[in-house]
């Protein structure tokens, strides 16, 4: 077999490991949205519950959470699927990141703008939809992107789980070729080709959503 059949070999499992990254980062970025909108536009005690959620969800490693999920909750007769067990995981993880990286964007959304939108007499929820929250998810891209592709670098962690990615296509090969440098040489190659994938698309987003003048000298 020769390096190149290792690539072709592993490419199998690349769809599952962009299923597994797409969906969890979606997870991620719906609950981060929520977490972020339910601080600016709730109380003190959904603010304080909030709080914890996020100061719990950074500290639990995502393994750890997805045996939790996948193989402790059918001892309570709740049973999730492989892809599902991933997103209530390392996209509940992700979310809580991003909702610290959102709370900091939020953070740098000019005062002055929203004391003028209460002058006017928009509603708080107003105020979040229109002026915070399109500023929020500007400012937010760099970290954004920091913490897709922390997804991407963790979703080997679906070959625990049966869904055939390439971390589960190699260690297959491994088992049947003893050949492990150079495939997990391969493995390497195929995340980094994935890797540059998404930054090309993320430069693109940031060009098309930058703020005017914000552009670096």
């Amino acid at each position: 077999m020769s390096f190149l059949d290792i690539l072709r070999q592993l490419a199998h499992g690349v769809g599952y490991t962009l299923l597994v990254t797409l969906a969890c980062s979606v997870t991620g970025l719906l609950s981060g949205l929520l977490i972020a909108g339910g601080r600016q536009l709730g109380g003190a005690a959904s603010t304080l519950l909030l709080d914890v959620y996020t100061y719990v969800f950074r500290g639990v490693p995502v393994l750890v959470l997805l045996f939790v999920v996948y193989f402790g909750l059918p001892g309570l007769g709740l049973t999730a699927a492989p892809l599902l067990a991933m997103m209530l995981s390392l996209g509940l993880i992700a979310g809580a990141y991003l909702a610290e990286v959102f709370r900091g964007a939020l953070a740098s959304v000019d005062a002055g703008e929203i004391l003028a939108a209460r002058a006017s007499g928009m509603t708080r929820g107003q105020i979040f939809r229109f002026i915070e929250l399109p500023q929020m998810l500007r400012f937010a891209v760099p970290g954004m992107v920091n913490e897709f592709t922390t997804v991407l670098k963790y979703s080997p962690f679906a070959y625990t789980v049966g869904l055939p990615e390439v971390t589960k296509e190699a260690m297959s090969l491994v088992a049947t070729t003893h050949r492990g440098i150079e495939i997990y040489l391969a493995v390497g190659l195929v995340y980094f080709a994935i890797f540059r994938l998404l930054m090309v698309f993320i430069r693109w987003l940031e060009r098309r959503y930058e703020i005017p003048g914000m552009r670096p000298a």
